[in-house]
């Protein structure tokens, strides 16, 4: 049995974090970019999602800096984090193929729609 889909805010928060380690205002900003403007979280959002990831060990503090007399705790991946990404990235390239498929066979009966 496959693990359920992980919620749409979580894929994208493990998605900023995958290449390197970022702060909270900056994990808004990657996930803003990366979705292309659809999702856009909240900062009490993003805390409490963080807040859980790391204690399911998907994710861990990396280190706190100072800027500006503020403090910055930063974020990166777990190796359980990069392979819980790996799993939902899998499980939506099955579905979108599952799902071009099914449209593939829609517009061979005429069915439209007729771009692909």
């Amino acid at each position: 049995m496959s693990a359920a889909p992980m919620r749409e805010p979580t894929f994208w928060i493990l998605t900023a974090l995958a290449p390197e380690p970022r702060y909270g205002y900056g994990v808004i900003q990657e996930v803003t970019r990366l979705s292309d403007g659809r999702i856009t979280l909240q900062a009490g959002t993003l805390y409490a999602a963080l807040d859980r990831l790391v204690a399911l060990g998907l994710v861990e503090p990396d280190r706190e800096e100072t800027v500006d007399g503020r403090p910055r705790r930063y974020y990166r991946l777990t190796t359980d984090g990069a392979t819980a990404l790996d799993a939902e990235t899998a499980r939506l390239r099955a579905s979108v193929e599952a799902a071009t498929a099914q449209l593939a066979a829609r517009r061979r009966f005429g069915l439209g729609p007729v771009s692909s």
